[in-house]
């Protein structure tokens, strides 16, 4: 049903039913389309801010990418209809619309291209989608061969639908001297104002073919007619109709009429996609639409793919986490810090964890960051809701929500930054912010830990507001006085981390002066949220302490346990006491609930998160961002076989049953399973099939410093690997900082950890003197 290509580049399916929604995702600066098995696609280009080029069917509100999106007949994609001109008979490419039976469907997810190879009635249909690496537009190629061993005789029909484009004013029509069938409309406004801000949308959407077909429709219902998508009514036309779309739902739709003798093959190309003018249309046409210009795209776009492909390689007993690690988990990392999710206003949060995995792929894309984020913090030493990236960009959607979370990433992010670089000089840069002050970067951190301490009540409780990491918890203070568990121990952590670059700087008192505050800190969490096995998550605006045992809902968060551990807040007896429960009530098959159980209903004093569907997004599904920080924790305390256990159900696999009941490809991790494994069996593990998520950072991070347990200091590399306990062996090739590790780790019956290097057991488990383009070559023994 799925399997890996020999070196992990790919993955390929071989049923479209099996797993309905699975998809492949491909992106560069300006554009991102997320297409599944059977034809379906989501897309959005920014200009700046995010739109579509092809729309469903209904006007639709602008939202984000849904989890567990559905799809329907009508919803946006790229098909191929066949028909054989001698029988009648029909099918579709990739699957849908036609649903037919195959004789033969794979569907090829690659790094830098997806691809599909379809077979039925004696006909081959491949189909082939690459983007280029700056313009937005879909190149399309479409080969079809005659594997019957007799002539045939066929029409080739792609269908690419633009949809409801717009109420206002929408028409298409085929346009000979552009080569395709061109959409136009007019974005719908009301406000005078936004007319100039629309005036220059990309409007327009092509569908622009190499090859002059016979006949085309540019409207929808009359392609469809009677018979609907599943057999339309054009199809049983010799010909289409060449129709037009006056104010009518327009689409794409072109007709090749072909004679193949056997085993003969034609090839077709397509662009798809939006401009403003015809011009661009034109200039768009000329410089990809060619069979040069398809070859050219694609070597740029696995070119500028391959520049994510992070700074490791492992060989360990589980080859589906090999592939994982060396092919996948480093792409998906590298499109979160490249684009930044497609927004122009990414939360903070997600702006610093992104660019925290840009650490380990292009460090100088995460200094940058750094930088931006500061420049933007607030007077009082707060950070913003989100980060703004554009000119005229302005906080939208949940960044206009209050969040008091954000002032703690700095530190968590820069610890992984400068431990992977040893880049301490940004610290020293003077950053002009956005009120006209100007501080180091250093100064810039000491205010927001600053903000963090006075963010708190008379029991040294940290204020949620609104919300902390977890959005939908926005009611537990949204009166002011509501307190979150979480963001206490975190602002503990922060402390300490920022103590830690404090002393490091020479900078002693002030260092004491953090770790005294972060000890505070610690001590007014274990003072009013120790539960007795576990620390509850908040206490409400009205008094009231949630997450703990009385609760019959939301009885345990697994955040507040985690980063208890980082911050030093647990003890030995506490940890002794957390980590069973975790096991007991949070762990599935499919990974570690965020909470349990889930809420049922709305409970006013917590907030919306309640009222999302049980096991669902932050509603107690396997929300795998928490998961990861637990993760990490558990390495923090040498807990190797939890932290991998852990680790390894966020990815999808290795057997048949898992894949199918979670639904997705093993090429990204997603925002989450489902959860309620005790409520609904039935749908628990099934995925989001989201790839926007800060899971995948944290995950990188702990496969580099955790399981092989390399990572950088201010003094070189520190090699301190931690496999399961049932691993005997694995092998590892790490870049860091210019120069190539090539560890050989085995276990043997030493109590520490041993590194030989050129016939020599160093002193420390650490490497020093790196010297930028050298090779290292270590045997390593762990206990």
């Amino acid at each position: 049903m799925l399997r890996s290509t020999e070196d992990g580049d790919r993955y390929e399916l071989a049923s479209p039913t099996a797993l309905p929604k699975a998809g492949g995702f491909l992106w560069n600066q300006k554009m991102m389309i997320q297409i599944t098995c059977r034809g379906y696609a989501t897309a959005q280009f920014m200009q700046p801010e995010p739109s579509k080029y092809a729309h469903a069917p209904n006007l639709e509100a602008k939202t984000f990418m849904q989890p567990e999106q559905n799809y329907y007949a009508h919803h946006p994609g790229r098909f191929v209809y066949v028909k054989d001109e001698e029988t009648g008979q029909l099918f579709s490419a990739p699957y849908e619309p036609v649903r037919t039976s195959l004789d033969r469907f794979v569907f090829s997810v690659g790094k830098s291209d997806i691809a599909w190879t379809v077979e039925h009635l004696g006909i081959r249909v491949e189909m082939t989608l690459v983007i280029p690496t700056h313009d937005v537009v879909e190149l399309w190629s479409v080969k079809v061969t005659n594997l019957s061993g007799r002539p045939r005789k066929i029409s080739v029909y792609p269908y690419f639908p633009f949809g409801y484009m717009s109420w206002m004013n929408q028409e298409a029509e085929w346009r000979s001297d552009l080569g395709g069938i061109v959409s136009n409309s007019i974005t719908p406004y009301q406000k005078a104002a936004d007319y100039w801000k629309n005036k220059f949308l990309k409007d327009k959407s092509y569908f622009l073919a190499e090859t002059t077909p016979v006949s085309w429709e540019a409207m929808q219902e009359a392609f469809e007619g009677e018979g609907g998508l599943h057999a339309p009514s054009s199809l049983a036309q010799p010909q289409l109709s060449c129709s037009e779309a006056r104010y009518e739902t327009p689409v794409a739709v072109v007709q090749y009429r072909t004679e193949l003798k056997a085993d003969e093959q034609r090839e077709y190309r397509f662009l798809f996609g939006p401009a403003y003018d015809d011009t661009e249309i034109r200039t768009v046409r000329d410089k990809y639409l060619s069979e040069e210009g398809f070859v050219r795209t694609a070597k740029e776009y696995a070119e500028y793919i391959s520049r994510g492909k992070g700074c490791l390689q492992i060989e360990t007993p589980d080859k589906h986490v090999d592939n994982f690690v060396n092919n996948w988990l480093p792409r998906q990392c590298y499109y979160h810090g490249d684009v930044n999710r497609l927004t122009t206003d990414p939360q903070t949060r997600n702006y610093l964890q992104d660019n925290m995995g840009m650490s380990y792929i292009k460090p100088e894309v995460a200094r940058k960051a750094f930088l931006i984020a500061v420049s933007q913090q607030e007077k009082n030493g707060a950070m913003p809701d989100g980060i703004l990236l554009t000119e005229g960009a302005e906080l939208k959607y949940i960044n206009q929500i209050p969040h008091t979370d954000h002032c703690i990433w700095l530190p968590v992010t820069l610890e992984a930054y400068l431990a992977e670089t040893g880049d301490y000089d940004l610290l020293k840069e003077p950053v002009k912010g956005m009120h006209g002050d100007t501080y180091t970067v250093f100064e810039r951190f000491s205010r927001a830990m600053d903000w963090l301490l006075s963010a708190r009540d008379a029991r040294g409780l940290s204020y949620i507001a609104q919300g902390d990491w977890c959005d939908p918890l926005n009611m537990v203070g949204y009166k002011g006085k509501g307190v979150s568990g979480w963001q206490t121990v975190a602002t503990a952590f922060a402390l300490k981390l920022w103590a830690d670059v404090c002393e490091h700087e020479g900078k002693s008192d002030l260092a004491a002066q953090y770790r005294a505050s972060a000890k505070e800190v610690n001590e007014a969490a274990n003072k009013h949220l120790w539960d007795g096995d576990w620390f509850a998550r908040g206490i409400t605006d009205d008094n009231v302490i949630f997450g703990v045992k009385k609760d019959e809902e939301g009885r345990i968060w697994l955040n507040p346990q985690t980063w208890s551990i980082l911050s030093g807040a647990t003890g030995p007896d506490q940890l002794s006491r957390i980590l069973p429960q975790i096991d007991s009530q949070m762990s599935t098959p499919y990974g570690t609930v965020m909470f349990a159980p889930p809420y049922s209903g709305m409970r006013e004093d917590v907030g919306r998160v309640t009222q999302k569907y049980p096991g669902s997004a932050e509603n107690g599904s396997v929300y795998n961002h928490a998961a990861a920080f637990y993760v990490h924790s558990l390495y923090s305390i040498g807990e190797s076989d939890r932290a991998y256990d852990v680790m390894r159900k966020m990815i999808p696999g290795p057997s048949e049953e898992d894949y199918v009941q979670r639904g997705q490809l093993p090429v990204y991790i997603p925002n989450y399973y489902r959860g309620a494994y005790q409520q609904y069996p039935r749908t628990a593990g099934r995925s989001s099939q989201l790839f926007n998520t800060g899971t995948v950072s944290w995950v990188y991070r702990s496969f580099i410093e955790g399981l092989c347990g390399l990572r950088g200091d201010a003094k070189g590399l520190h090699i301190q690997p931690q496999l399961p306990s049932v691993w005997k062996a694995i092998k590892v090739t790490r870049l860091f900082r210019g120069a190539t590790f090539v560890l050989d780790i085995r276990r043997s019956g030493d109590v520490d950890v041993v590194v030989e290097y050129d016939g020599r057991v160093l002193p420390e488990a650490r490497f020093t003197d790196i010297q930028p383009g050298a090779t290292y070559h270590l045997s390593v023994s762990v206990p």
